[in-house]
């Protein structure tokens, strides 16, 4: 078997082939959250979770529950007791996470479209990682009931796809009626990041080709939201998984330090980042109402190599878009090289609709 899936399965069915992240309950499979200490209790789901209602009623044909880091606790897509998914773009590379599965499948041809989760960037990051796209919806929009939760103030479910057009397919299995708008914006605020020049000018070409008017956006903010994001994310992710550190020993290294320093943070630290939260939730919402859309890089540079993950920070653009609860979708774009690089999109709560269209329009004037 594959390190993509933890559990495949025998797809039957007429829709479309899905792929489920291993945080997410479906009837009569245990849900291991991609922890081996998890599977030795785990016992087959008595019902699926909220999101997978869409899914059954379309006939969607579920190929495995998808590979993740352990716990969802991590941007580097690597799984010390399952394997690690392979980046289908580079094999040395790492394929981000925790997501990893999910982005593997689709960029692999294993599955049309693949449900997964982003708390801090477990979607946008992979996809980014393996040349994909992928959506992160609005906090609250997507149902959690049965999904297995990391930092509850933050956990979203969305789709993850090859294309634009198999992220609005992802989103019509999560919320049955969905469709994009029927008009895309013709300008968005560019924030202003600081991203591997190659990265940079592939995302700045994007926007010109697609024929967007671009105004650049200085969001001062951005560095103490990353900071109050890690907070509540470590100290919610210690509280989430509590049962597990008389067993830390069993995880991995990575996962149990950060658990560890979720656990540390002192409780002012902890109050002080949810004031941030507070603040920047309304920073955050009102630049993007001014600007209409936000664009910047999902990830500053390409993916590293396994040896060189350890130490990369993946998740700096994305989790401030966690902290504020917007959605934000990630799509690949054009560099010039075999890397793509990945432009992130973020719009106003509950503006999936629209940032969907922008994506197919950026898409369609990137795509040769």
């Amino acid at each position: 078997m594959s390190a993509t899936f933890i559990t495949e399965l025998e797809a039957t069915g007429t829709g479309p082939r899905l792929a489920v992240k291993d945080l997410i309950d479906l009837t009569g499979v245990p849900t291991t959250a991609g922890s081996k200490v998890v599977e030795e209790d785990a016992r087959p789901a008595t019902a699926d979770a909220a999101c997978m209602a869409g899914a059954r009623a379309a006939g969607a044909r579920i190929v495995g529950k998808a590979n993740l880091v352990e716990l969802a606790f991590g941007g580097s897509g690597i799984n010390p007791h399952y394997g690690t998914p392979v980046n289908p773009l580079d094999p040395t590379r790492v394929p981000g996470g925790s997501s990893s599965g999910s982005a593997v499948a689709v960029a692999a041809g294993e599955a049309d479209v693949a449900y997964a989760s982003d708390s801090g960037g477990s979607i946008r990051t992979p996809a980014a990682c393996c040349g994909v796209c992928g959506l992160k919806t609005t906090f609250g929009r997507i149902p959690l009931q049965g999904v297995w939760p990391l930092a509850p103030s933050l956990d979203t479910v969305g789709p993850m796809a090859v294309t634009v057009a198999g992220l609005v397919l992802g989103m019509q299995l999560l919320e049955p009626g969905f469709a994009p708008a029927d008009a895309a914006p013709s300008s968005v605020g560019r924030v202003a990041s600081s991203a591997d020049p190659t990265i940079a000018t592939a995302v700045a070409h994007a926007l010109h080709a697609a024929e967007l008017a671009v105004e650049d956006v200085s969001l001062a903010g951005w560095a103490p939201a990353w900071d109050a994001g890690d907070k509540v994310l470590v100290s919610e992710a210690a509280r989430s998984n509590g049962f597990l550190f008389d067993r830390l020993d069993d995880l991995d290294p990575a996962v149990s330090t950060r658990l560890v320093r979720g656990a540390q943070l002192p409780h002012h630290d902890v109050a002080a980042a949810y004031a941030v939260k507070d603040d920047w939730t309304e920073t955050l919402s009102a630049t993007v109402e001014r600007y209409g859309v936000l664009a910047l890089p999902t990830m500053a540079m390409f993916p590293p190599t396994m040896a060189e993950a350890r130490n990369f920070r993946f998740n700096t653009w994305t989790l401030p878009v966690n902290l504020a609860g917007l959605p934000a979708v990630a799509i690949p774009v054009p560099t010039g090289g075999r890397l793509p690089a990945s432009l992130q999109l973020i719009g106003p709560r509950n503006s999936e609709e629209m940032l969907l269209a922008l994506a197919a329009r950026v898409e369609a004037a990137v795509t040769p």
